[in-house]
């Protein structure tokens, strides 16, 4: 089964492309231009150097939110339009689950967190389940930082993504878990994170709707006025 990953809700733009649970490529591109004069050339050019065709793709992975409003909503317009025109099915992925593909294996908790502003985290808390994937232990969430470091138990927790890198020296000194330093992979995306957990949800009898297919929002009051987070 062949599967295209893509991911725009972070500042970036992700793209992979899977052979079952192979990783045939794995493209991560600084966005600098508008997201959407970067993905679909990028998608252009993923296919004509692995000599895939659309019709040759079995399944289409998305990242729905959080993160940027603008990137997500591209990405995932951009995938609800290749699936109504291909008839392809669709599973739409949580940013942040896909970023605790990072932290695994792990038998810590782990906390995936991006940049909110404000002095706000968009934050989930997950830990590894028995077949290798991230399983939800406390739902996503828009959340202060300050009542982020209160709800997390103390000194079990791996904290990764942008908005861990942010808030590093505040959550080291809060003694609530350990953060890498910002070169660290682990607090970058990527594309084939997000189809790794596709393929596991769709080999599941999980997919989503083409025709419903939409992002998922923590601020409607930024998706009604289409602000940047």
């Amino acid at each position: 089964m062949i599967t295209l990953a893509i991911e725009c809700a972070t500042d970036t733009v992700g793209l992979a492309l899977l052979d079952g649970e192979e990783i045939l490529t794995d493209l991560y591109l600084g966005s600098g231009r508008q997201r959407v004069e970067v993905l679909l050339p990028a998608l252009e050019k993923l296919l004509l150097l692995t000599g895939t065709t659309i019709e040759q793709i079995d399944l289409l992975a998305c990242t729905i939110g959080p993160g940027s409003f603008t990137g997500t909503r591209i990405g995932v317009t951009t995938v609800k339009g290749l699936a109504l025109a291909s008839g392809k099915p669709i599973v739409g992925i949580s940013t942040l689950e896909a970023l605790v593909m990072n932290a695994l294996p792990s038998s810590r908790l782990i906390c995936p967190m991006l940049d909110a502003r404000r002095d706000q985290v968009y934050a989930g808390l997950y830990r590894m389940g028995p077949d290798g994937f991230p399983v939800i232990v406390l739902p996503d969430r828009l959340t202060d930082i300050a009542q982020l470091i209160k709800d997390l138990p103390e000194d079990n927790v791996d904290l990764i993504g942008g908005g861990a890198l942010r808030y590093r020296k505040h959550l080291l000194e809060s003694r609530i878990g350990r953060c890498d330093p910002d070169r660290s992979r682990r607090h970058r995306l990527h594309a084939s994170a997000v189809g790794l957990i596709g393929i596991h949800r769709y080999s599941q009898g999980r997919s989503e709707n083409p025709l419903t297919f939409s992002p998922k929002y923590f601020r409607l009051f930024e998706a009604e006025t289409g602000g940047a987070i």
